[in-house]
């Protein structure tokens, strides 16, 4: 038996033992070779953008050659300097949906979502650096001051993804740079464009060229960089196959901070509730929101027994009406196409393991052309699926399984190497309760998505979710170290035991 690869959230595959079947490629992928990274759109197949690689030891050079001018700027200059990217941000706002719309292929609507959380996250890390990182003083006349201050680690190495091009390395490449840090950027290779584009801005607003830097290339540029001498630390997001092999590279180096930010198998459980159409909806929300391509995204809807028939009913009928299009559709689509084909050939093969090996179609996965990543949303019963693939298929591919009380739910949503974001919907104070107390995930919702997390709250998992270093509002705490000190303005000791009589 060969080894079928279930698609992840940055493109990397997550083995698992179901019979292969090779994908159809049509050369409008991503096309990577030694002279240039090419993006299409996913919509269209139209080419979109070309780049040479870029050079990692010269590019991780300039940023060490930079790095202590800006540490030593004030932090007041640094506020304001990404306060000043913020505005710029806000004149390429439309420039910069519309290309985000374009390179991931979702509608233009979560696209401009996107620019308004690029630009509300600068104060938010502002805030949360002067909350976390604040300095401190605790004055003794004997015994000098106590003072707790922080310090940059120095160059930061951000590894974006391709679902939120734009907004989720933004989420660490401000507060680094709060904290007085140079970056260095490397993107998916599949969404260059939007990496360009986003890196300008913090040039265009007064933010040294050397000090915020963008790597061009594939995974050989990326697992170089990770491995330079001259990075202190990675900030990573995306598929936990990838984060793994990272935290694997850096495990004898504990000198280097790694902040991973991996996906979820996410479990969202439906209980006692008269209110199924809202119950539904947010279901949906979850499951299909960004064509399922969010790493919060509720991968396994787990339904009380006598809730299953009503609910599933309501979730199906409200998928149905799902409308699927391209970015600028009129009337504006729900979903988008998938990242690319690899992607959709992917969950169409995940989709099928799911059926051959006891899984019931509640609503099937259907590709309207083979040429383009379009899928239509999916669901599937695999309650009779004896050993259930964990892992994170990244699209709108939603896994239901039956359960008859609560204790069932719990071990079910548990059932998981994984740990991100989970919610109850339904039940009473009494069950979330439960619920919350025995759950293994960074993000516990009740009567919420399992999406749509805050970044005015940490945002981080447990288990292959991530390594217990969240970002969002604590991404100061992975930006800066403390550094304790105790000071006075003259020297005063004695020495008053243990001493011969002069």
């Amino acid at each position: 038996m060969e080894t079928k690869a279930f698609q992840t959230s940055d493109g990397q595959l997550n083995a698992h033992p179901i019979p292969w079947v090779a994908a159809k490629g049509t050369g409008r992928d991503i096309i990577l070779s030694k002279a240039e990274v090419i993006s299409f759109e996913p919509a269209t197949g139209a080419e979109l953008w070309r780049g040479k690689h870029g050079n990692v030891d010269d590019i991780v050079s300039r940023a060490r050659r930079a790095w202590p001018a800006w540490a030593a700027q004030p932090l007041a200059n640094r506020m304001e300097l990404v306060r000043r990217f913020a505005n710029e941000v806000r004149k390429e706002n439309e420039k910069l949906a519309t290309l985000i719309a374009r390179e991931t292929g979702k509608p233009l609507w979560e696209a401009r979502t996107e620019v308004e959380s690029v630009i509300n996250k600068v104060e938010i890390s502002i805030r949360a650096y002067a909350e976390r990182t604040s300095q401190r003083k605790l004055d003794n006349a004997l015994q000098g001051t106590a003072a707790l201050r922080h310090k940059p680690h120095g160059v930061m190495a951000v590894l974006g993804p391709y679902n939120f091009p734009a907004h989720l390395p933004n989420g660490h490449i401000v507060p680094a740079l709060i904290a007085g840090n140079a970056i260095v950027f490397k993107p998916s290779e599949k969404t260059p464009a939007t990496a360009e584009l986003l890196v300008q801005c913090f040039h265009k607003a007064g933010i040294s060229a050397a000090v915020v830097q963008l790597l061009i290339g594939g995974p050989e540029e990326g697992q170089a960089l990770v491995g330079h001498e001259g990075i202190d630390g990675i900030l990573f997001t995306g598929s936990a196959h990838t984060g793994i092999a990272i935290n694997r590279r850096l495990a004898t180096r504990p000198d280097k901070i790694v902040a991973l930010e991996m996906g979820g198998n996410n479990p969202l459980v439906v209980w006692d509730t008269p209110k199924l159409t809202d119950a539904a909806a947010l279901v949906v929300q979850s499951a299909f929101t960004s064509a399922g391509q969010r790493c919060t995204a509720a991968r396994r809807l787990i339904v009380k027994a006598g809730m299953y028939e009503p609910l599933i009913a309501e979730v199906k009928r409200l998928a149905d009406r799902i409308i699927v299009g391209a970015p600028f559709d009129e009337p504006a689509p729900f979903m988008g196409p998938v990242i690319d084909n690899q992607a959709a050939d992917g969950l169409t093969e995940s989709f099928l393991y799911l059926l051959s090996h006891g899984g019931k179609p509640i609503k099937h996965l259907v590709r309207p052309r083979e040429d383009l990543p379009f899928l239509s949303p999916a669901i599937i019963d695999v309650t009779a699926v004896k050993e259930r693939p964990d892992v994170e298929l990244f699209g709108p591919l939603l896994q239901v399984v039956k359960v008859d009380d609560f204790d069932e739910a719990i071990a079910e949503a548990n059932n998981t190497r994984f740990g991100l974001s989970a919610s109850l919907v339904g039940g009473g104070p009494g069950e979330y309760n439960r619920f919350w107390a025995n759950i293994r995930a960074g993000v516990i919702n009740w009567n919420r998505p399992t999406n749509g997390a805050s970044s005015s709250a940490p945002f981080g998992g447990v288990g292959l979710s991530g390594n217990h270093r969240p970002s969002a509002y604590y991404a100061a705490d992975y930006c800066a170290y403390p550094v304790a000190s105790t000071e006075m303005e003259q020297p005063r000791a004695l020495i008053g035991v243990g001493l011969k009589e002069e």
